[in-house]
């Protein structure tokens, strides 16, 4: 068994790509995984204020819901990024949690595998791609981990648009195969 963490980076309760999310973490919960997700919609994250000071006390010293997160990603052995694209690149909430979530840097952590889930309104194959660049850049931090797989579902603006789609099937397929 795996611990398994989703964070799903929309604003939006129930969003295309945190529909994505969920049926990722029942793949994986079918599995026989435990799984936590999160939603950083009901999350408080501030702005990394560029001290350092997470470098040598392995903490973030902003007292706000991104250490709790840190700490849960330390401990899992997989851990799936759910988020829109907007402009290209993945959601502002997202890419604020990874420069907070700095002091892991320096720190121990269990997660091998990662994995990307995008959604947008545009289709084209090259819609995902700076968001996957920018994840892989957080991975090539951490040598012990892997992108192990990405998922982009194109084609879907609006609120629940994905309803249906089998990218929803692909992405409880990835969860089951952790």
């Amino acid at each position: 068994m795996k611990k398994v963490i989703v964070i799903s980076t929309s604003l939006r309760m129930g969003s295309n790509s945190d529909m994505l999310a969920n049926q990722f973490a029942e793949g994986a919960r079918t599995a026989g995984h435990e799984v936590t997700k999160i939603t950083l919609a009901d999350k408080d994250i501030a702005f990394c204020r560029g001290c350092l000071a997470c470098q040598k006390l392995g903490r973030c010293v902003i007292n706000d819901d991104a250490n709790a997160i840190m700490q849960q990603v330390l401990e899992a052995d997989v851990v799936c990024w759910a988020t829109p694209i907007y402009y290209y690149e993945m959601s502002g909430q997202m890419k604020v949690l990874i420069d907070r979530m700095n002091a892991m840097y320096a720190l121990d952590y269990k997660f091998r595998d990662v994995y990307l889930l995008t959604t947008a309104a545009e289709d084209g194959p090259e819609v995902p791609q700076r968001a996957e660049a920018g994840l892989t850049g957080w991975t090539d931090c951490y040598p012990k981990c892997q992108l192990a797989g990405t998922l982009f579902c194109g084609g879907v603006g609006g609120p629940r648009t994905i309803e249906g789609n089998p990218k929803l099937h692909e992405a409880y397929n990835m969860g089951l195969a952790v």
